[in-house]
């Protein structure tokens, strides 16, 4: 596993036990603890936090995308996975740097991460909605 899927599913993991206690335990500690448990030789946390602190700085833009992008599915009845999953995606999508990862690479690990750790649909789900998403942003770009 390189070590940038690994910090996405790290980052993943903190997001999801921070979001599933309605975001009241401290999100920095969550993170140590799953770095040192399930990466406990990584060399470099930096990108595990760049996602987990840009999810945080983004996290209402992130959610109002959602509702945007998936209308039929309101946010508190995403799963407590597939949703993290998609504010990882629309992070790297939207306030990544896109040079360091491409949008498509950020949509097919959102996917990697939703085949690993979510339902037998979350794969399907999370390329709906981040592939509109894109769409979406690709339109914003053209007509500036």
């Amino acid at each position: 596993m390189s070590s940038r899927h690994l910090s996405r599913s790290i980052a993943l993991q903190s997001l999801y036990e921070w979001d599933f206690h309605q975001r009241k335990n401290n999100l920095e500690k969550i993170v140590e603890k799953n770095i040192s448990e399930f990466a406990p030789g990584l060399e470099d946390d930096s990108f595990i936090w760049e996602l987990v602190v840009g999810v945080v700085k983004h996290w209402d833009e992130i959610n109002k995308i959602i509702e945007k992008t998936a209308p039929q599915w309101p946010i508190d009845q995403i799963s407590i996975v597939d949703r993290n999953i998609l504010r990882l995606g629309i992070y790297e999508l939207l306030f990544g740097n896109k040079e360091a990862v491409p949008p498509k690479v950020a949509i097919n690990e959102a996917i990697e991460l939703a085949k690993g750790f979510g339902g037998e649909t979350s794969g399907k789900f999370v390329n709906g909605v981040l592939g509109t998403v894109y769409k979406l942003s690709q339109n914003v770009e053209t007509n500036k």
